[in-house]
């Protein structure tokens, strides 16, 4: 079993052993999805790119952005769960997608349509 599955099935099994499905609403699911990423957002906030890397290296501030990622993807995972959506063919529909809209050719090294290269 692959380890989204696997995934899948714990954030299921949770969900079920608390009898949390009735108040698991698409809605309310995406909201915390948005709330957790908050969270996340928060650990970065008003900190330079350089003060984010040092702190990165301290195992406690590690720790505590790998649980806001891991709490925003619990969520992605039982919103999936209950829309029925496989999240590894959405995504790689969506890669698939985005390879076509951002030929690599043409936007290796830019952040977007109109930067031009570094140094170019």
């Amino acid at each position: 079993m692959d380890r989204l599955h696997h995934l899948a099935t714990a954030v299921a099994d949770f969900v079920a052993q608390r009898e949390w499905e009735p108040y698991h609403h698409p809605k309310d699911l995406a909201v915390s999805i948005a709330i957790e990423s908050s969270e996340l957002l928060e650990r970065f906030q008003w900190r330079s790119p350089r003060e984010v890397e040092r702190l990165l290296q301290d195992a406690e501030y590690r720790r505590g952005v790998e649980e806001e990622m891991a709490d925003v993807l619990i969520y992605l995972v039982a919103l999936a769960n209950r829309l029925k959506v496989d999240l590894p063919a959405a995504a790689l529909a969506k890669l698939e997608r985005n390879a076509r809209k951002y030929p690599a050719e043409e936007f290796r090294g830019k952040a977007h349509r109109d930067q031009e290269k570094p140094g170019g």
